[in-house]
């Protein structure tokens, strides 16, 4: 096929539910693409010799590798290029922002001009993931190596840790992931919706873990249960990954926000997406029963939330960010969908004090517009408030989601790891080795909040660094 014969394929878009009856459902939203869809839009890749769409992935997937097969329709040859490299396929096939890394690259997309008509990579991954899952075609066995006696603690259970024990474990390494939750999976199981994230899917990489020999220790918080130190002094482990993310919420410091009806979006998701609080009549999880919810922020987990508390049978949905929808980090596609499904965007303006009735309980939200200012250090125009511009909002429920600080338990129980400024875990950038010998770390307590798919290369670095250690001390 010629690259004039490739452009002239249109863009394959994917099917979804009905706006106004998938935001009453935790059902998925996206129902995924047919094999016809997905032949199509990998026939779509240009071959390009270079594979500059490579750069972007942080794991270093072959995309034109993969994407080769697809058009085939050999989806468990795509599948298994894909595997060679990343763990998560039906994952990050749902969840990472491709636009902003592999699509970004695509020469089909700089051809057009419009990364929207870039080749859909992502989506084309979560095809040949799923197809494989349902079908059960393609092996998920990967070669490990014999046994070479060591043993290797990871802590916490997200994509990072996720990705370093599988490494681990192939190469030999008796693993132990060590979580804090009653389920494993991390950040995607109480973080990202099931209408974004079923988690069917995550249960099944956990057990593609455990097929590898991979043990779990659950509701054992290492810094309170354990002391990471003693994992290696008294408990025998060899090495030790951290990976328990970016699990602090951040706050407003505003006037009202220890109102009963405030919430940080990391309660509201876990709530809903761990504890299941929707399923009233098959878990005993209280929530809050919102009518008129307010949501502050402007990123993926804003979007989140406000989509969350229209299924959890909110009335009216406000999002509030004080920068112009052109500044928002969300995804585009997911602010889409909040918009479709019925949140209301109220850009420029920011929350100014909660307000509280006499039982203090959340009663309404004062506000105050803003305007675009000189760009920040980020290269955003700086949100500059106006004054006298206030204004009420009458709402019932504030969620906030305004980011997340890495989880400080094990720094500040832990004599000798080093951290910055912002309590992140500074590591070597090639080895991702801490302070301590033989300890290492991963993912969003090194990055602060990051992506899924950088998370991902961080466990897998570590994992390389922890591997070459041990084989030092052989």
């Amino acid at each position: 096929m010629t690259p004039k014969e490739r452009m002239a394929i249109p863009p394959q878009t994917m099917p979804e539910q009905d706006a106004k009856v998938r935001a009453r459902n935790m059902n998925e939203v996206a129902l995924g693409y047919t094999p016809e869809m997905a032949k199509c839009e990998a026939s779509r890749c240009m071959q390009c010799a270079a594979k500059p769409c490579m750069q972007g992935c942080p794991v270093a997937v072959n995309i034109p590798g993969f994407l080769a097969k697809a058009a085939e329709g050999d989806f468990a040859g795509a599948l298994a290029i894909i595997r060679e490299t990343s763990l998560l396929p039906a994952v990050c096939g749902r969840v990472c922002p491709q636009e902003k890394q592999c699509q970004k690259f695509c020469t089909m997309g700089k051809l057009l001009k419009d990364v929207d008509k870039a080749v859909a990579i992502g989506r084309v991954e979560r095809f040949v993931a799923d197809f494989a899952r349902e079908n059960k075609a393609g092996s998920r066995e990967a070669a490990t190596a014999p046994r070479t006696g060591k043993r290797v603690a990871v802590i916490g259970s997200g994509p990072a840790s996720i990705t370093c024990a599988a490494d681990c474990a192939r190469a030999g390494h008796d693993v132990t992931i060590f979580e804090a939750f009653h389920k494993a999976g991390g950040v995607l199981v109480y973080g990202i919706p099931e209408f974004r994230l079923p988690k069917a899917i995550v249960k099944e990489e956990i057990d593609g873990l455990k097929a590898l020999g991979v043990k779990f220790e659950m509701n054992f918080v290492i810094g309170r249960t354990r002391k990471l130190r003693d994992l290696m002094a008294k408990d025998g482990f060899d090495a030790v990954f951290v990976g328990t993310g970016a699990g602090l919420p951040k706050f407003m410091n505003i006037e009202g926000e220890n109102l009963v009806g405030v919430f940080s979006a990391n309660e509201y998701l876990t709530r809903a997406n761990l504890m299941k609080a929707y399923d009233e009549g098959g878990h005993d999880t209280p929530f809050w029963h919102g009518k008129r919810v307010a949501v502050l922020g402007g990123g993926n987990v804003a979007m989140d939330a406000s989509r969350m508390a229209l299924r959890l049978g909110a009335e009216k949905v406000y999002l509030i960010y004080r920068r112009s929808e052109a500044e928002m980090p969300a995804r585009k596609e997911e602010v889409h969908h909040a918009k479709e499904e019925g949140v209301e965007f109220l850009m420029l303006q920011n929350a100014k004090r909660v307000i509280g009735d006499e039982q203090g309980r959340v009663s309404g939200l004062e506000c105050l517009k803003y305007e675009l200012g000189e760009p920040d250090a980020s290269g955003r125009r700086s949100p500059v408030a106006i004054a006298g511009s206030e204004f009420t909002l009458d709402v019932d429920t504030v969620v906030v989601a305004v980011g997340n600080a890495s989880n400080p338990l094990i720094p500040t129980t832990t004599d000798g790891l080093e951290i910055n400024k912002r309590g992140n875990i500074v590591v070597d950038p090639e080895t991702n080795m801490t302070s301590i010998p033989g300890v290492f770390a991963g993912g969003d307590i090194v990055l602060g909040a990051a992506t899924v798919i950088l998370a991902m290369g961080e466990g897998r670095r570590a994992a390389a660094g922890i591997n070459a250690y041990l084989a030092s001390r052989q």
